[in-house]
């Protein structure tokens, strides 16, 4: 008799997506875009198409940044100056592991999730480095630490400062 090998499903983007999302308007105010991000704690917003709910473009806070840095006024600049258009998406059975190629290919911090209904939810860099980085995740060696490990555990020339005795990686 053969021995059933319980393997775990590769994790998707419908398993560490963020839903719901905020989105905005082509037409509005960077400031708005801004205000937005900050109260929603969010890094991106979707800007939508109004007719088939499909993302048209993506603005980050990169692009706010980098706006501000080029003395632009965020009261007066649109949305659709500053935003990317026609994003990366990636759909709801993309597994992480594709997710992450796709965003270090294309440098990409952020990638909407598109299912059968249109964008139903946005994966960023940190929630597939979490999704990667967890010890349970199919394919990750058994010996990398997970999110929960206490701090001063690693060693290195990435440790944490405990486990340097304070010294802040001099050496």
């Amino acid at each position: 008799m053969s021995e059933q090998t319980n393997v775990a499903a590769p994790a998707t983007a419908a398993d560490i997506m963020r839903p719901p999302l905020t989105t905005v308007e082509q037409e509005g105010h960077v400031a708005a875009a801004a205000y937005l991000m900050k109260h929603a704690g969010a890094t991106a917003l979707m800007v939508l198409d109004a007719w088939t709910d499909l993302p048209v473009g993506i603005i980050t806070e990169t692009d706010i940044a980098h706006a501000a840095a080029d003395g632009k006024d965020a009261n007066s600049a649109r949305i659709y100056e500053l935003m990317t258009t026609r994003p990366t998406v990636i759909k709801t059975t993309t597994s992480v592991c594709d997710a992450a190629k796709v965003m270090a290919s294309g440098h990409f911090r952020h990638l909407p999730v598109v299912g059968d209904v249109g964008l139903v939810g946005i994966v960023d860099i940190t929630d597939v480095c979490r999704a990667l980085l967890e010890p349970t995740f199919p394919g990750c060696p058994p010996e990398w630490p997970s999110q929960s490990s206490p701090r001063g555990t690693f060693t290195g020339p990435f440790a944490t400062s405990d486990a340097l005795g304070g010294r802040e990686g001099r050496r």
